[in-house]
């Protein structure tokens, strides 16, 4: 059975929400444990993140109501562009966005914080949604500018 690039980048995008999954229960389960990877310069680490992205002090109730808010806008977005069979690039940096967001959600809603465990000196802790949502970000970003360059 071979599959084609989309099937491919549905299966590592699974493969990555999973994998954050299983290390957010790891770690929220054994808050103690610390690995050291590249030293202290790079480790896993438990910390909860009661904040939005990079910690910034965002909380609350209203916060939910704008990730729940955000979610659903970036489901009917995907869906539509799916839809009309358009910009499959994007579909993917979209579809990164959601499984990070939803594993986030997940996890403000169950434990009350974001279970964060990607510990680099001199930045921040973070996990693989964060990197999910940050990676597709970017590259939605680089996507549409260059777009606009080419058709300038």
């Amino acid at each position: 059975m071979f599959l084609n690039k989309k099937s491919a980048a549905l299966y590592l995008l699974a493969v990555f929400f999973i994998l954050d999954r299983i290390l957010k229960f790891i770690f929220n389960d054994n808050y103690e444990i610390t690995i050291k990877i590249l030293g202290d310069y790079l480790k896993f680490n438990f910390a909860k993140n009661y904040n939005i992205a990079f910690s910034l002090p965002f909380t609350g109730y209203y916060l939910i109501i704008i990730i729940l808010l955000i979610i659903f806008a970036i489901i009917f977005y995907t869906y539509s562009l799916y839809k009309h069979n358009r910009n499959n690039i994007n579909i993917f940096f979209l579809l990164s966005i959601l499984a990070g967001a939803i594993s986030n959600f997940i996890d403000r809603n169950i434990y009350g914080y974001v279970v964060d465990y990607i510990d680099l000196k001199y930045f921040t802790v973070f996990n693989i949604a964060d990197a999910l949502i940050t990676l597709g970000a970017i590259g939605i970003l680089i996507t549409n500018f260059s777009n606009k360059k080419e058709s300038a």
